[in-house]
This record gives C-alpha cells, structure tokens and sequence, in this order.
C-alpha cells in the first residue's frame, strides 16, 4: 500500500506496510479518521520520520501515545503544537535539561515568541531527534484508545531497523513502556539510557538528575557527531 512516509524510511520499511497487520491497522486508522475526532492531524501521523530522516538520526526518544486532548498532538513524541500550553511531562523535561546542562529552554528565537512556542520540539527532529512514539494516533479524549492495533508492531520493527543498520546512536527510554522497546536494540551497538518516565507521577522516581542529555551529547562527540542543542 502506499504511506506517505519520507523516502528514507519508506525504503527501510517498504515490506513492513505489506504484512498483514498494517494493512489492517491502515484499514483501523482511516476508519477512526473518517468517523472519530483523532490526533494528531492526519498530515502528521508521520511527521517525526519526515522531519527526521533514517541516515540522519542520532537519538531516538520513544514516547507511548499521543496527547489526546484538543489541538495538542503534532506527531512528535512529548511536543505540542504551538500555542498549546506546555504539559506537565514536557515541562519536567525542560527542568532536567536545565539542571544537567546548564541550557535555557528557550533560545533567542523562541524568545521573542510567545512562550508556548517552545513545546513544539521541531528544533531537535531537524538536528537528528526521532520523537517517536509506540502508538502514532489515538482517539481524541481517550487515552490508549488506539494501542494494540498494530502500532507496536511497527514500531518494535523501526527500532529493529534503526539498531541494525546503524551504529552510535542513543536511545533514550522513559519509563517501563518505553523500556520495552530496548529489547530490540544491540547495546553493543548504540548507547540505551533507561529511567522513569517524566511524568509528574514519577519524574522524582529517576528521571530527575539522570543526566541523559549531556550523557547523549558526550556519547555523540566521543562517536565523531556533532551535539544536539536542547535549547
């Protein structure tokens, strides 16, 4: 079937939208679209690969699902659109990378925006960020609505893919349904950073002080790569 994916991943990936669980989690997901408020927008199911194309990646943050409420979801894991107040896991994100690094979460750009701005994310997919969660779509205002569907199969097969034709990546994995996915990746291969996830609920549980963002960053200089700004 054709997907409208960015070209590097559609090669790596072109048999897997021939099984038999995507055509019928296809056949699920343009029902739901056709017949259901469901986020995020239908352009932006994959918008993670396309700002983030397979040669380019660096790190990959694996997220569960999409926001579900009103105009949040823009296909990239733990973002909003703009102009969305930040949620509360994101805005834990920002506290970590301010602590490890020192670094501001807003830059000069952002900062002559309105502040909401920031929580689109878009800035770190461009410089080699995979922001992908398990499940690319749920139903508006109900979470987990469209897991076990086929999403996770697919998206156990884009980690296998990353971890086997590429090398020194970083994956970083957020609570015990992102650490899942870490049975899929050679660590001889690439760095895997575990801890809880950011969420209010458990953020003072690990996640708080991992340091993962400066341990990306000397892992990706110390592999001949250049940093990735988390401003």
């Amino acid at each position: 079937m054709e997907v409208k994916i960015d070209s590097s991943w559609k090669a790596h990936l072109a048999d897997e939208f021939e099984k038999p669980y995507f055509l019928e989690l296809a056949d699920f997901v343009k029902n739901e679209y056709a017949n259901e408020p469901v986020y995020p927008a239908l352009g932006n199911i994959f918008r993670a690969f396309d700002l983030c194309p397979f040669e380019k990646v660096k790190v990959v943050i694996l997220g569960q699902d999409p926001y579900h409420g009103t105009n949040q979801a823009n296909g990239l894991c733990f973002a909003v659109n703009e102009d969305v107040t930040i949620p509360p896991s994101l805005q834990n994100i920002f506290k970590e990378i301010a602590s490890d690094i020192g670094a501001s979460s807003t830059n000069k750009k952002t900062d002559l925006h309105d502040e909401k701005s920031r929580g689109d994310l878009s800035r770190w997919a461009r410089q080699g960020v995979l922001l992908l969660n398990a499940t690319l779509t749920v139903r508006a205002h109900i979470a987990g609505s469209h897991q076990k569907r086929g999403w996770e199969e697919f998206t156990d097969a884009v980690v296998k893919e990353l971890s086997k034709n590429r090398e020194h990546l970083v994956f970083m994995l957020w609570g015990n349904y992102a650490k899942q996915k870490g049975a899929h990746i050679d660590r001889e291969r690439h760095l895997v950073l575990e801890a809880s996830h950011p969420s209010p609920f458990s953020a003072y549980n690990g996640f708080f002080g991992c340091r993962h963002f400066s341990k990306a960053n000397d892992y990706l200089i110390e592999h001949g790569q250049k940093p990735i700004d988390w401003s």
